[in-house]
């Protein structure tokens, strides 16, 4: 989620990120403490139409990112038809669409300088006692810049062992791919040393 982008340039590009960020900690706090199913649809109409407002092509970019929820969906519909309790269900189903859209929408939106700004604007009274914080800001900007990339690599390292074998990976490449991981780690490491170190 972190690492997502927009596939076009919407209004909200030029919001405060910080803005932002806290926007979508009172909505999901104003989530967490409804309690009806018809504010929650109200909810989760109106990120649908905070997604659509921009266009189809941010549109279709927004709901393929929430593709990945229907596992979990899917668990939480089967348990609740077991339970005989399908409005609870539904609450925590649509509770969970409508949280993960409103922060993918922040971060489809918000540039990785701005986020870092904000982490910056956040750890300011650390600095006052003597805290070094560059650390922090660098270490986010790693993760977010590294997660697609190391989810590129494990994909293209199934599809080499399927490539070559029947059977399934699964913990056959754990360790091809912590070399990957190591390897990428040792070449950023010496990048910042080039440039001066943390």
């Amino acid at each position: 989620m972190i690492s997502l982008t927009s596939p076009v340039e919407t209004r909200a590009h030029g919001w405060p990120a910080g803005a932002k960020l806290a926007a979508l900690c009172l909505a999901t706090m104003g989530l967490f403490a409804m309690g009806s199913v018809v504010g929650h649809l109200a909810a989760c109409a109106v990120m649908l139409a905070l997604y659509a407002a921009p266009g189809r092509v941010f549109f279709r970019s927004g709901m393929a990112r929430l593709r990945v929820l229907w596992p979990f969906l899917a668990i939480i519909a089967l348990w609740h038809v077991v339970t005989a309790t399908p409005a609870e269900g539904a609450i925590i189903a649509l509770r969970l669409v409508t949280a993960v859209g409103l922060a993918n929408l922040v971060t489809m939106t918000t540039r990785l300088s701005d986020m870092i700004g904000v982490v910056r604007w956040l750890a300011a009274p650390l600095r006052r006692f003597g805290i070094e914080t560059r650390g922090l800001e660098l270490g986010i900007a790693l993760v977010i810049r590294f997660t697609p990339m190391l989810a590129g690599k494990g994909t293209q390292l199934a599809r080499a062992w399927r490539a070559r074998s029947p059977r399934r990976p699964g913990w056959r490449i754990v360790t091809p791919f912590a070399l990957c991981a190591i390897d990428d780690a040792e070449h950023v490491a010496d990048a910042l040393r080039a440039r001066g170190g943390v």
